[in-house]
């Protein structure tokens, strides 16, 4: 015989412990993929989702096609009124926007009723003109001889 008796008794024994190191490279592989790519991805969707149900009258918003407009009314929980141009609005479904550009801020009026501040455009190009005054003011002689910000 080849093989001893002794050798091929411990061969057999131990099964436990084997059976923990074929499994911990398993479960080492799915937590790596929870934390690199379920997570993030769960948490997208409810970044998604939550901007979805805030979009209101007012806002800039993308479809998924690329058009962009401002959302004259809400119609329901599903769709929204889109004004894509002077006398064109298109009824587009809620899910369909990929993205929100400008949010307004609602003014209260006298009536007690919300209505848009004003638009949202202005507001960021004056935003960035004094941005872009505070960056120049503050940026070193020598990062400006260089091109540099």
């Amino acid at each position: 015989m080849l093989i001893s008796p002794a050798y091929a008794q411990a061969a057999g024994g131990g099964g436990g412990s084997d059976m923990l190191v074929q499994i911990a490279p398993l479960a080492l592989i799915f937590v790596v993929f929870y934390f690199f790519l379920i997570r993030p991805q769960q948490q997208k969707a409810k970044q998604q989702r939550s901007m979805l149900d805030a979009i209101r009258r007012g806002d800039r918003v993308v479809t998924g096609g690329g058009l962009i407009g401002t959302v004259a009314k809400v119609v329901n929980n599903d769709e929204v009124l889109v004004d894509l141009a002077d006398n064109i609005r298109v009824r587009v479904v809620r899910s369909t926007i990929s993205q929100v550009l400008a949010k307004t801020e609602p003014v209260a009026s006298k009536d007690g009723k919300d209505e848009p501040a004003k638009d949202a455009t202005e507001a960021e190009t004056a935003t960035a003109d004094t941005s872009a005054k505070t960056a120049s003011e503050e940026t070193p002689m020598w990062k400006k001889m260089l091109g540099l910000r």
